[in-house]
């Protein structure tokens, strides 16, 4: 990913959050030479002894999982908030734009095939997605018919190798440029999410 510095994102805490708060990506492998692309839910875990991983699962009838067992890298790449921007909003002249972050992970996968391994990925991904539930829902993983759809999926670990950042929030723009797209941004829901991450990034600047 182009990354020019002053779009870097380093930090390990914004990294995270953003991994946490939109967990569903992409999985990207190599497939006769062409790009082959899943769009998956994935869970962000780091261990005790600091290893960080993704996890997820994908249906036995996808052929990704082939090119994971190939010990290729794998790609998984995590859109955050994003909104364009206009120049009519900045003091200074400019060019029409878009602000967003994006998290791009690579790394060597781990098959998940046996079901006590892969009953305990669904349930920790269950409970991960239903904990902003009025009243969680909680699996069943018991029973033929259960046993059945975990035959049906495999899952995998990705060791996580690298992490690349890029967080484009107006960082090349002056401080009356940022807060006037600021507050442009904050006055639609559909945006407001990238004007809280501009404050969040230039508070913690200043």
């Amino acid at each position: 990913m182009y990354i020019p510095d002053h779009f870097k994102e380093t930090d390990p805490e914004h990294l995270v959050t953003l991994l946490r708060d939109y967990p569903f990506g992409m999985l990207v492998t190599l497939r006769a030479g062409l790009p082959f692309v899943s769009h998956i839910p994935f869970l962000y875990q780091r261990r005790q002894d600091g290893t960080q991983v993704l996890r997820g699962h994908v249906a036995k009838a996808n052929p990704q999982w082939q090119d994971l067992a190939e010990n290729q890298t794998a790609l998984a790449v995590f859109q955050g908030p994003h909104a364009y921007v206009s120049p009519s909003w900045y003091e200074m002249p400019g060019v029409p734009t878009w602000n967003y972050a994006v998290v791009h992970i690579y790394g060597k996968a781990r098959l998940l095939h046996d079901a006590a391994t892969l009953k305990n990925l669904l349930v920790e991904l269950t409970t991960a997605y239903e904990s902003t539930q009025p009243v969680p829902w909680q699996p069943e993983l018991s029973g033929a018919r259960h046993e059945k759809l975990l035959e049906m999926i495999v899952g995998f670990e990705i060791e996580i190798q690298e992490i690349q950042g890029k967080f484009k929030l107006s960082q090349n723009r002056s401080e009356n440029d940022r807060r006037n797209v600021i507050e442009q941004l904050q006055k639609s829901p559909f945006t407001s999410a990238v004007a809280r991450l501009m404050q969040a990034k230039f508070e913690n600047k200043n």
